[in-house]
């Protein structure tokens, strides 16, 4: 049985002028996953939504452009599709992570922006069933040899 999980990480600010200790700014993420036996299969978003005195600094920056060239640093940007594994899924892998909150230990993880685009539009078209539904069929190409079943 695979648990179907949905995470909210919160925004933060930690900008400082000492290089060594700015971390920037970051909006809240919004991250599905589907956890198995074999691993585990996620799609993020990245929903800029920022901490209250920051959207307000925000508001008034015109440098943030989108691909159609649209202001709008309020935009949610669908980040990542991708896996962690307990083991590696390809020749040459290497570990990503040695304490994944994912796999327990360690993590071959990989990704991909482009497919999050993809999933996304499932998302605004048919909702978290068509997420899920999306989730799943990734998991069974990852883990489980790469045969879909319908």
């Amino acid at each position: 049985m695979k648990e179907r999980i949905i995470k909210f990480t919160p925004a933060f600010d930690k900008r400082s002028s000492d290089p060594k200790k700015n971390y920037g700014i970051r909006g809240v993420n919004l991250g599905f996953y589907l956890k198995g036996e074999k691993g585990t299969i996620q799609f993020i978003i990245y929903t800029n939504w920022f901490l209250p005195h920051v959207m307000k600094e925000l508001k008034h920056d015109t440098t943030w452009k989108y691909d159609d060239g649209v202001w709008c640093p309020f935009k949610p940007l669908p980040a990542d599709v991708g896996y962690h594994s307990p083991v590696p899924l390809y020749e040459g892998q290497t570990i990503n992570y040695h304490d994944c909150e994912w796999t327990g230990g360690a993590c071959y993880y990989d990704g991909s922006g482009l497919n999050a685009k993809r999933v996304f539009e499932i998302l605004c078209k048919e909702g978290d069933e068509g997420v899920w539904k999306e989730l799943e069929r990734e998991y069974q190409l990852r883990f489980e040899g790469g045969e879909v079943k319908e």
